[in-house]
């Protein structure tokens, strides 16, 4: 957000629901100003964040897309960057290593920041 990046967030609904509650929760210096997908053209280009179900809900120009979901987004080309995160359940990395597959058959050059690998405790 510092360096002025607008980001997309793609993810199902509950967790998008979830995520919004959440930055509506931290504290007022910490806050992150951000739309749901629904909201109209001037509010998605007036906020840094917007949450979308699907990319075909962002009006706006945003350069980084954030998927949390479980698939391949659509139209994920239209970002300069594509951010993936996965969680350290089982079936979340699966299906993160399947979208890897993708990402890499279609010749895009991928660079893993593995959190777990960070840890120090």
């Amino acid at each position: 957000m510092a360096s002025g990046a607008r980001v997309a967030v793609l993810g199902a609904d509950d967790a998008l629901a979830r995520l919004d509650t959440d930055l509506w929760a931290v504290s007022p210096t910490d806050f992150i100003a951000h739309c749901r997908g629904g909201a109209d053209a001037v509010a998605q280009r007036r906020a840094p964040v917007v949450l979308i179900s699907d990319t075909s809900q962002v009006a706006a120009p945003f350069g980084v897309l954030v998927n949390v979901g479980d698939s391949v987004p659509t139209q994920f080309e239209r970002f300069d960057r594509l951010i993936e995160v996965v969680s350290t359940d089982e079936g979340d990395r699966q299906k993160a290593r399947d979208r890897w597959r993708h990402y890499t058959a279609q010749g895009y050059a991928i660079t893993r920041h593995d959190l777990n690998l960070k840890r120090t405790d």
